[in-house]
């Protein structure tokens, strides 16, 4: 007896790689790059949040049926003064997964900076950066000391948080890392949010690729950029009801394009072909089938 929904889905798959009388197979291994959601940012005077985690590698073996992708969140900023901000969510791509960033401390009880893909800065009063996962990022940096009215940085994919260079002035948020992978242009993703600062105080830089600034004063900070897994930015020394918010994260797989084009895919991924590769770029969840 013939199987008639097995015959149409072999049909189904020959057509699928029969284009212009040429045979395109479908891939067995992919490039990915995979972010994971910054942290949120400190509360008065607050540490800024860590970048989320960022995973990158060549000739990933993948599986036949549909492969989940996740993409993550960024964590809420700090809603108090003795709270640190929220972690990001994590992201994936079939086994792979990234870590959310760690949120930024606040001013009171010695918040600590969380630990995450990256760290968040630790609270003015000279609490310590939370730690980074190894492969993923970086430590965030530490508070000045117990007279300090300036956070610590949080930590990025390159480069760690720094510490508040003195009682006034805010740590830097660390670096990201530049990946191809989106759609075959260099573009740096995962930095650090800054430390906020009190009133008459400096602020520092946020780490390149998607960081956020820290507050001055009553400002909140900057949200870190979507869908870089950027840390958002430390509030200045004023109450806010809500610190800055980190990044929302990103999952991008390629391969050559003398392969065939995935059959489905779920999560509306931008699709691009350029440069002799196949580029899909996910900025929500998903999934996708090669096979």
């Amino acid at each position: 007896m013939v199987c008639f929904w097995c015959w149409g889905k072999l049909v189904s798959g020959i057509m699928h790689m029969l284009v212009g009388g040429a045979v395109f197979f479908p891939p067995t291994a992919v490039d990915y790059l995979v972010i994971a959601g910054g942290g949120g940012g400190g509360n008065s005077r607050g540490g800024g949040g860590g970048a989320g985690g960022f995973r990158t590698a060549t000739a990933f073996a993948i599986s036949s049926g549909a492969i989940t992708v996740t993409v993550g969140a960024g964590g809420s900023g700090a809603t108090s003064n003795s709270v640190r901000g929220s972690v990001g969510g994590n992201s994936a791509f079939s086994s792979i997964t990234s870590i959310g960033g760690g949120g930024g401390g606040s001013a009171i009880t010695e918040t600590t900076g969380g630990v995450g893909g990256s760290g968040g800065g630790g609270n003015p009063n000279g609490a310590t950066g939370g730690a980074g996962t190894a492969g993923q990022g970086n430590a965030g940096g530490n508070g000045n000391g117990a007279s300090s009215d300036a956070g610590g940085g949080g930590g990025g994919a390159t480069s760690a948080g720094a510490a508040s260079v003195s009682s006034t002035i805010s740590g830097a948020g660390g670096n990201g890392t530049a990946s191809l992978y989106a759609a075959g242009v260099s573009v740096t993703y995962a930095g650090g949010g800054s430390g906020g600062a009190a009133s008459g105080g400096t602020v520092a830089a946020a780490g390149t690729g998607g960081g956020g600034a820290g507050g001055l004063n009553g400002l909140i900070g900057t949200n870190g950029t979507a869908n870089t897994g950027g840390g958002g930015g430390g509030s200045g020394q004023a109450y806010v009801s809500t610190a800055a918010s980190g990044g929302s994260g990103r999952v991008c797989i390629r391969y050559a394009d003398t392969l065939a084009a995935a059959i489905a895919t779920t999560g509306s991924p931008t699709v691009t072909v350029t440069g002799g590769f196949r580029y899909y770029d996910f900025t929500g969840s998903g999934s996708i089938t090669f096979s």
